[in-house]
C-alpha cells in the first residue's frame, strides 16, 4: 500500500456503490509487488529502519548476493549499484516473468532469476553468497539460508509480524488466537538452528487504513495469507458490513507487524 500519512486524507468513494467497488477491487490485477493502485484508497506506515535503504547498502558491499522471494523484483531494480554477482529466487509464475522483465541487466550485474518454491531448497550451491536477502518472506527456510551463505555472510530480512493487520483478519473471520509461525522468537531460534548469529532484531507496529471496500477486496487478493480463502462470493457478507462501517465512520484502521532481523553466518 501507498506509504504513511493517511490520516484524513482518504475517500470513502460514497459515489460507488457496493457491487461497483466489490467488482473493481475484484478485477484489478495482483501481479507483482506494485502497490500504486492504492494511492488514495489505502495507506501503510513504514518501519523506521528503512529496508530497501539498508539492503542497497548491504549489496552496494556484497560481492554475489541473493533475494529470496523477490516477488516481482520491484525492490531489488531500484538498487543504484548492484554487486556483480546478483540472482533471486521467485515462486508464483506471473510475478516471475515480471521479475525477470524488471532484473534484466540489473545494472550491468551478472545474475538470474529463477523458479524455487517458497518452503523447498535454493537451487544454489553450497556458500555461493554472502549476502542473503529477502523482503516479506511467506516462509524462512533458516537451514537453507546458512547452506547457501558463505563463512562471514549475512542474512538480511524484513518480515512480517505474528499477528499482523488482525483487525482486518477478525472483522472478516471472527476473533481467532495468534499464531507464533511468524513470531521474532520463532525467527531467531531458526536462525539459531541454521548456525547463525543474530545480529539485529527491530520491531514495529504500524497504522494501516483502508479508505473502501475495494481496496480491501485487492488487497486480500494481492496478499491472500490474511485472511486464508478469501473470495468476494464467500465473504460478501462481511464485505457489505465493511462498507457500511466505512461509509458511516471512516477509513478501517488496523496494524501492520513488521520486524529486521539480520544475521550472520560465522567465519
Amino acid at each position: 500500500m501507498t506509504p504513511g500519512g493517511d490520516r484524513g486524507t482518504l475517500g470513502s468513494r460514497d459515489g460507488d456503490t457496493l457491487e461497483q467497488l466489490l467488482t473493481e477491487g475484484a478485477s484489478v490485477p495482483v501481479e507483482g509487488w506494485d502497490f500504486s493502485w492504492f494511492e488514495g484508497r489505502a495507506t501503510e506506515e513504514r518501519p523506521p529502519w528503512g529496508y530497501a535503504r539498508l539492503m542497497a547498502s548491504r549489496l552496494e558491499r556484497a560481492a554475489a548476493a541473493l533475494d529470496i522471494q523477490t516477488g516481482g523484483g520491484e525492490v531489488l531494480a531500484e538498487v543504484p549499484r548492484p554487486p556483480p554477482l546478483l540472482a533471486a529466487t521467485e515462486s508464483w509464475p506471473p510475478n516471475l516473468a515480471i521479475a525477470r522483465q524488471n532484473l534484466r541487466g540489473a545494472r550491468g550485474a551478472r545474475g538470474a532469476v529463477v523458479a524455487a518454491a517458497d518452503a523447498a531448497g535454493l537451487p544454489f550451491a553450497d556458500a555461493s553468497f554472502d549476502l542473503v536477502v529477502s523482503r516479506h518472506p511467506t516462509v524462512t527456510v533458516w537451514d537453507e539460508i546458512g547452506r547457501v551463505l558463505a563463512p562471514g555472510g549475512t542474512y538480511l530480512s524484513q518480515q512480517v509480524g505474528a499477528g499482523t493487520l488482525r483487525e482486518l483478519t477478525d472483522f472478516m473471520m471472527g476473533p481467532r488466537p495468534i499464531s507464533d509461525a511468524r513470531s521474532v522468537d520463532r525467527a531467531v531460534a531458526g536462525a539459531r538452528r541454521a548456525g547463525l548469529v543474530t545480529v539485529e532484531v527491530r520491531q514495529a507496529s504500524l497504522r494501516a487504513a483502508f479508505g473502501d471496500v475495494g481496496a480491501v477486496v485487492h488487497f486480500l487478493r494481492k496478499v491472500p495469507w490474511i485472511v486464508p480463502g478469501f473470495t468476494v462470493d464467500r465473504y460478501r457478507g462481511r464485505l457489505g458490513a465493511l462498507h457500511e462501517q466505512i461509509c458511516a465512520h471512516g477509513p478501517f484502521v488496523a496494524h501492520a507487524e513488521r520486524f529486521l532481523i539480520e544475521a550472520r553466518k560465522p567465519g
